[in-house]
């Protein structure tokens, strides 16, 4: 079969990976597996499962091929073959990519094996106490997956809280005259007893601030040990990426004295002696950049070819690096077996993927032993990869049934959930069944990682939209129907405050709105709410009663309106202006305010008299020269008048200048981009046109940003 050898640099590229941010569930989980036997030599699996993620598990793929020629390691005794064969040819540039790819997913496994459910027995305090010692490692990145498993057990423990947070409310109502606790499990209190009652609130608990208190400060620690591994992390991660440039510098300098010893003329042995401990050097250098590995190696490859070439091994030295190979690889045989009795698939499947790293860096073995010493180590790994599909497919089918588990035990929670409840007795009973089934969920295992978090935030939503109810239904029983008494009395004194008032499409507008709060708030004490309802009423019907009476009468003058607005539309076209454009444009205004006050005209007439005053108007505007940043100032300014006349000037001014500003700065943004955008088309091909066009933006804005300027500055003068 054929060999796959991953090649030294392809560790160089591996990458530190960015800390996990899942957020804990219920349940820890088990990341994906995707499982692939390579030939001879390949890695055997390329994704190890990370403790206490979920396992996602796709059916494994064994690729079966021919025996081929063994290949040499390159890297290793390629001195001892006096000529180039066609299995010494370079590794293809995927392989190496493939290889590089699971040695960083290796590179975040843990030396130390830790039981996954080590920290389950933690209390939150030791959880927290575990995370500040290990911060304090010198070497952040061994403890990497131990601060994992403690900020999941830590975020497990805030959940369980928050799960079962306001589930005990009974004391408060139960607790005896003498204030024995223990009384409050003896008495039962019927629906009957409590209908007509007032609840008192439970009194507040010193026992349970304190733990709140202790709780926060916990928190608080676990904060700030957190931020302290997480500054180390990236220390770590920056002197990592900084020595693998310096490991790149340091294999090029390799790869120069490589080219020396190979066109230098000195000795055969000690050419020979000088290529061996450059080899030794390579192989202890460090990871380099990923971008630099297949280049590297290739150079690397090219210069080892170019030394055998030249020195040409006798095939003595060959035969005895042949035999020193076949030793190397029956014991690598021999320790893959013994894995065969090794409990912990994890474990096995890790040190597989080691033997396998040997294997790929060892050289060839003689012909004659090759074939059959490849067929013993791949069919132990095929037994060692079949007892991995098995047990991952036994957690899948299990995933599979704690789902469906879990749907059944969501499906009762929200039939429980969704039952009306209006007494105390029905609310302590739902809270049991509620309780009952949390614990059910809790002893049941995560589900598959497609559906996991989604089945249990759908849990946990009827659970937190139960017990939300139920705070709210005891928090507001006893001064609901207070507080909404005060929330209607206050809706009074409003509707009372604009009953009179003649805006009549503003007033309406704010009735109907308070109207609306009405039926919204609710009930208030019985012995209140005919009295509050009658004045409520009272003062809309003024209002509407006065608002149809005058719209009945409202015809009566649009004719009488109609001549008015003739007449001061021949007004505006026979009126002389002098030429102080200031004063033009006070006359415009005043006549522009005189028509807003004249009133309706029939209906009919409307767009026809509208029409004819502003042409008018325009005509006027238009012979004086005005510009058009000079009427929108005008047009501003008799609306800013009209507003100020009007109710809630204050409100309405404030708002507008908050949108001047809006507009000013997005315009000034705009032009600043603009500019710094003609700088970089400088040297373009099409510099001169796109340039004219940015300068008509900037133009226009600027004028646009003057006009805002000018009417902010007049609202400033009005406010």
């Amino acid at each position: 079969m054929e060999e796959r050898n991953l090649q030294p640099g392809a560790m160089e590229n591996s990458q530190p990976q960015d800390e996990r941010k899942s957020e804990a569930t219920e349940e820890q989980q088990t990341s994906g597996v995707e499982e692939t036997l390579s030939e001879e030599g390949a890695a055997v699996e390329t994704i190890v499962p990370a403790t206490g993620t979920e396992v996602e598990v796709e059916e494994p793929s064994v690729e079966e091929k021919k025996p081929v020629e063994e290949q040499p390691a390159t890297d290793e005794v390629k001195e001892s073959m006096p000529e180039a064969k066609e299995d010494d040819a370079m590794p293809k540039a995927e392989e190496i990519t493939s290889s590089q790819e699971q040695e960083e997913e290796e590179e975040q496994e843990e030396e130390e094996q830790i039981p996954e459910d080590y920290y389950a027995s933690f209390s939150r305090e030791q959880l927290v106490e575990e995370l500040e010692s290990l911060v304090e490692e010198e070497d952040i990145n061994k403890v990497k997956k131990r601060v994992g498993m403690v900020k999941m057990a830590y975020l497990k423990f805030v959940k369980e809280e928050e799960a079962s947070e306001g589930v005990a409310v009974e004391e408060a109502k139960k607790e005896s005259e003498e204030g024995d606790p223990s009384n409050a499990e003896e008495e039962t209190i019927s629906q009957e007893e409590r209908e007509g009652e007032e609840v008192e609130e439970a009194p507040a608990d010193k026992e349970v601030d304190e733990e709140k208190q202790f709780r926060n400060q916990l928190a608080s620690r676990y904060r700030t040990a957190f931020k302290t591994y997480k500054k180390k992390r990236e220390k770590f991660l920056i002197e990592q990426e900084e020595q693998k440039v310096a490991n790149l510098k340091e294999k090029k300098r390799i790869l120069e004295q490589l080219k020396e010893v190979i066109s230098s003329e000195e000795p055969l042995k000690k050419s020979y002696d000088e290529f061996r401990a450059l080899q030794d050097k390579w192989r202890e250098i460090g990871m380099v950049p990923k971008t630099e590995v297949n280049n590297l190696w290739q150079s690397y490859h090219f210069l080892v070819e170019k030394f055998f070439d030249k020195v040409k091994i006798n095939n003595e030295l060959r035969d005895l690096d042949l035999k020193k190979n076949l030793e190397k690889k029956m014991r690598l045989c021999e320790a893959a077996e013994e894995l065969l009795l090794e409990t912990s698939i994890m474990k096995s499947f890790k040190q597989l993927q080691e033997l396998h790293q040997e294997w790929k860096e060892t050289g060839p073995v003689p012909s004659d032993k090759k074939e059959e010493l490849w067929d013993r180590f791949k069919n132990i790994t095929d037994k060692i990869n079949a007892r991995r599909r098995d047990h991952y497919s036994r957690v899948r089918d299990e995933q599979e049934n704690n789902y469906k588990a879990k749907l059944a035990l969501c499906e009762k929670v929200e039939e429980v959930v969704q039952r009306e409840t209006q007494s105390i007795k029905e609310w302590n009973t739902k809270t049991d069944s509620v309780n009952e089934l949390l614990k059910v969920w809790k002893t049941i295992g995560p589900a598959p990682k497609a559906e996991n978090d989604a089945i249990w935030a759908r849990f946990k939503g009827n659970l937190d939209s139960f017990f939300e109810r139920k705070k709210e239904f005891f928090s507001n029983l006893k001064e609901q129907q207070i507080n909404n008494y005060n929330l209607k009395l206050d809706l009074c004194v409003q509707a009372e405050s604009v009953k009179d008032s003649e805006e009549w499409k503003e007033t309406t507008r704010t009735l109907i709105d308070l109207q609306k709060k009405w039926k919204a708030i609710g009930p208030v004490p019985r012995k209140h709410s005919d009295k509050i309802w009658k004045r409520f009423r009272a003062a809309c019907d003024e209002f509407f009663n006065r608002k149809e009476e005058f719209f009945g009468h409202i015809h009566e003058h649009e004719a009488e309106n109609l001549e008015k607005k003739k007449a001061l539309i021949q007004r505006v076209k026979d009126q002389v202006f002098g030429e102080v454009k200031s004063e033009n444009l006070t006359i415009l205004r005043d006549f522009q305010r005189e028509w807003m006050n004249i009133g309706h005209v029939p209906i009919k007439e409307k767009d026809a008299v509208q029409k004819a005053f502003r042409d008018a108007v325009d005509e006027k505007l238009e012979a004086l020269k005005i510009n058009e940043m000079e009427i929108s100032t005008m047009n501003f300014r008799n609306r800013i008048e009209n507003v100020k006349e009007g109710t809630d000037a204050n409100r309405i001014l404030y708002r507008e200048r908050m949108q001047l500003s809006n507009k000013m700065s997005k315009l000034e943004d705009d032009i600043n981009l603009w500019e710094n955008n003609i700088g970089f088309l400088a040297d373009s091909k099409n510099a001169t046109l796109l340039k004219r066009e940015f300068e008509k933006k900037i133009q226009r804005a600027k004028q646009d940003l003057a006009l805002l300027q000018a009417k902010l500055k007049y609202l400033n003068e009005q406010m």
